[in-house]
């Protein structure tokens, strides 16, 4: 339990210190609506927001409601996002989704993380971002390549399983901020603490574990 206030105690100034040099950080996606931004996050599992950008900007001007992916054909959907990595298998995930969320959900995108994570090319990361996204609903703390690393890092955790990690943070992080906090300590990792950074201009090098 101490251990637990002093890493409370220590995550209070970290996130003081993120809210500071990141007051208004948000996700690099653009969509407009819940199954864009379901579409959009799939896309973007191992690939740059800036490409899944890019494919996306075609892509909503043709497909622009959930019954436009139920028609689609899944050889030419694939087509139109092969710049991405897995485009094969995305195509599939996004076009199985929509028949399922159409079936089962009237159409709309689910709010519940257990209903989420049943979707193709959804885990709980996925989940995460979405529920929050969409709906401003927390269930947990999505756990990215950078939050991995810095909360490591920090000693925030001591695991490297995803979702160790996100059971680590959500007993010291509070709740209130699982939803945006992951995009400060994200724009963090990519302006000033990289996998390959020294540490000595760090603003939160103070807290990296000795």
């Amino acid at each position: 339990m101490k251990e637990i206030n002093l890493l409370k105690n220590k995550v209070i100034k970290i996130i003081e210190k993120l809210d500071e040099l990141f007051p208004s950080s948000k996700i690099a996606l653009k969509f407009s609506n819940p199954w864009e931004l379901f579409v959009a996050v799939v896309l973007s599992a191992r690939n740059r927001d800036e490409m899944v950008n890019k494919v996306t900007e075609k892509l909503f001007k043709k497909y622009k409601k959930l019954e436009d992916y139920l028609r689609a054909s899944e050889k030419e959907f694939a087509k139109e996002i092969s710049t991405l990595g897995l485009y094969k298998q995305k195509a599939k995930y996004i076009l199985s989704a929509a028949k399922i969320i159409k079936k089962n959900y009237g159409g709309k995108l689910p709010k519940r993380i257990d209903e989420l994570v049943k979707l193709p090319g959804v885990g709980r990361k996925t989940a995460n971002i979405i529920l929050w996204q969409a709906y401003k609903i927390s269930e947990g703390f999505p756990v990215d390549t950078h939050i991995r690393r810095l909360t490591r890092l920090w000693g925030l955790t001591k695991n490297s399983d995803p979702d160790k990690i996100e059971k680590d943070l959500m007993k010291i992080i509070p709740k209130k901020r699982w939803g945006d906090l992951p995009y400060k300590i994200i724009d963090y990792g990519r302006k000033y603490c990289n996998a390959y950074c020294s540490h000595r201009n760090c603003p939160l090098k103070e807290f990296i574990e000795k």
